[in-house]
């Protein structure tokens, strides 16, 4: 299951659809949007880093405006590319690491009480680490042929949950950072559990799959593969 329902999601594909046909018509590369929004996570992880929790919030929020419009770009401009999909994957994980670096830079140079420090800097890089691995486990499992987006803590859902609370209440009232923390907390929860329902849901559909294709064993010494093709 997802937190955020499927209907919910096409709704708001859909409130996008105009400023994509515009993007279309005014020839706007979907990797040229892809960058923005990447450029526009990071200027997140920096906001969160220098204590401007609002601020941070807004921006990851607003970065999730281009990642529905690369994807529609692509799709209905006809530029789908094997590259494209590697360019936005490969960004989206680099945006995530932003944030998350800013996060524990606020927490180790922020106001938040002592006391929850240690506890914020750990949520937070278990936070990475599992939202990193819940991208992993769907992209792996589609390389090997099974549909994998279950869970309840999907991308949009970890935007979200970070984002509007962020947004709504900055540091939070009261000490600076608690709230945040017990944001990020909650975070690294939900993307362990999705973590596990993915590993969870492949065992299934694999159980008496047929094992994957064996990759052929790549030569890595220097001139060896070329030496073998001349039949030396």
């Amino acid at each position: 299951m997802n937190v955020i329902p499927q209907r919910v999601k096409d709704g708001f594909v859909k409130l996008t659809g105009p400023a994509a046909r515009g993007l279309i018509t005014a020839g706007i590369h979907p990797n040229t949007i892809t960058t923005i929004g990447t450029l526009i996570v990071i200027s997140s992880g920096v906001a969160f880093g220098i204590g401007a929790v609002r601020l941070g919030g807004f921006l990851l929020l607003f970065s999730g405006v281009f990642d529905i419009l690369d994807g529609q770009v692509a799709r209905q401009g006809g530029k789908m590319t094997t590259f494209g999909a590697f360019y936005d994957s490969t960004l989206d994980r680099i945006g995530e690491g932003a944030v998350f670096s800013g996060l524990i830079f606020y927490f180790l140079n922020g106001s938040s009480p002592a006391e929850f420090k240690a506890r914020a800097i750990a949520a937070s890089l278990v936070a990475l680490v599992a939202s990193l691995i819940v991208s992993y486990t769907r992209a792996r499992a589609e390389a090997l042929g099974v549909e994998n987006r279950v869970g309840i803590a999907a991308r949009a859902e970890r935007l979200l949950l970070l984002g509007i609370p962020a947004l709504a209440f900055g540091d939070g009232p009261g000490r600076p950072g608690v709230l945040l923390f017990w944001i990020v907390a909650v975070l690294a929860f939900v993307s362990a559990i999705t973590v596990i329902q993915r590993v969870v849901h492949v065992a299934r559909v694999a159980r008496g799959a047929p094992p994957p294709s064996p990759v052929p064993k790549r030569e890595t010494l220097p001139g060896v593969a070329a030496a073998r093709r001349k039949g030396h």
